[in-house]
């Protein structure tokens, strides 16, 4: 098989993006699915959160100064541009973060026509890659193909379904990488026994804040028959290994604020789902009575609301996880070029690096800023 100059594994955001920055270079792109984009295609409900609007170093888990290299090359405004410039205006949200208008296959057209010129072998399994001299030798299930320098888009683990695969892991530890633990993220937690509970919620949605450590996050939970989700539970689980989480369940609100009534029980008094109100209850084997007439060991159980602690099992593994944390190390990679300190020719991009975003579109900005750089070093 003939020699390229570049070889990119993985035709999904970052694999095409930067292939759409090499059109006039000899690139060829391997991957492993039938088809491109698979993770693009199902985001956000089908309509991709390409990116947000606000882009903050806090909005990540990794190292913030290398983050911020990337974001100072390409960042959420140049992506816009590009965007734009193609005939794609997302449509932004109330919550900062831009989608597709009216479906993810907008970006993968653009992405695919950007591209159209760069020849893509589809089915093909890499096995491994390897280095003698000054070229890459990618060994695979189709055989083996050269280049002289290779970019890493391989994604990370999440969703099996849609062919995602250790590969690019394997390959930056066969050149000596170190991997931080990869683990799923975004991802809902399972409960403890003493949280079953919970269980039987399935399918309501309410307000509350998660607290991880320092980390606070706002929004809507989701009870699931599985254990408990929603985007405050997602972006919770980016920074949650294992210990405790605690959950307010009304943020912004005091207690003393909320019974006011001396009549009336504190359980028809709590602005919540009336289903949670009686569980809770229920769980807490408090009396339906005012809160004024509780006795203080009710009252200090019925606080529980306002900071209710417990250690999660686990999470909805990377089946339905949205995306993996952990991965190559940063400390190893060029965050000006995003090429390997160690093996010269090497690049990487997008999940498959130890950077990982919040829920909003901050996944697919890294996926996209990261494969720039690359590119553009390459």
């Amino acid at each position: 098989m003939r020699q390229y100059e570049i070889i990119i594994l993985g035709a999904g955001a970052a694999g095409l993006m930067a292939a759409s920055f090499l059109q006039d270079r000899d690139v060829l792109i391997l991957e492993h699915n039938p088809y491109p984009a698979a993770k693009i295609k199902i985001s956000g409900g089908g309509r991709c959160n390409i990116s947000n609007r606000y882009l903050g170093l806090e909005k990540y888990l990794g190292d913030p100064r290398f983050i911020e290299k990337i974001f100072k090359r390409f960042d959420n405004e140049s992506l816009l541009r590009f965007l734009n410039e193609r005939g794609l205006e997302p449509v932004l949200r109330e919550n900062g973060c831009y989608f597709c208008k009216k479906s993810s296959l907008e970006l993968v057209e653009l992405l695919l026509n950007e591209t159209k010129k760069t020849p893509v072998e589809y089915g093909v399994e890499v096995e491994g890659l390897e280095k003698e001299g000054g070229c890459f030798a990618v060994r695979s299930s189709a055989g083996s193909f050269f280049a002289r320098k290779v970019i890493v888009a391989t994604g990370g683990l999440s969703y099996p379904s849609l062919g995602a695969s250790s590969i690019g892991f394997k390959i930056a530890e066969s050149f000596g990488h170190s991997i931080i633990k990869p683990r799923p993220a975004l991802a809902g937690f399972t409960l403890q026994p003493e949280q079953f509970w919970m269980k039987e919620l399935s399918g309501i949605s309410t307000s509350a804040e998660i607290s991880v450590g320092r980390r606070r996050f706002a929004s809507d939970i989701l009870f699931t028959h599985r254990g408990i989700s929603g985007p405050s539970i997602l972006d919770a689980s980016l920074f949650w290994n294992r210990g405790k989480i605690t959950i307010d369940f009304l943020p912004g609100i005091k207690l003393k604020n909320v019974f006011l009534s001396s009549r009336k029980s504190a359980a028809f008094q709590i602005p919540l789902p009336k289903r949670f109100v009686k569980t809770l209850f229920k769980t807490l084997d408090l009396p339906d009575m005012p809160y004024k007439k509780m006795d203080e060991r009710d009252k200090q159980r019925l606080s529980c609301i306002k900071s209710y602690s417990f250690s999660p099992a686990g999470t909805f593994g990377y089946d339905r996880a949205e995306v993996t944390k952990g991965g190559i190390s940063t400390s190893e990679i060029d965050p000006e070029t995003m090429q390997s300190r160690l093996i010269e020719g090497l690049f990487f991009a997008g999940e498959v690096v130890d950077v990982t975003g919040l829920v909003g579109g901050y996944n697919f900005q890294w996926a996209f800023s990261s494969a720039v750089v690359a590119a553009k070093s390459v």
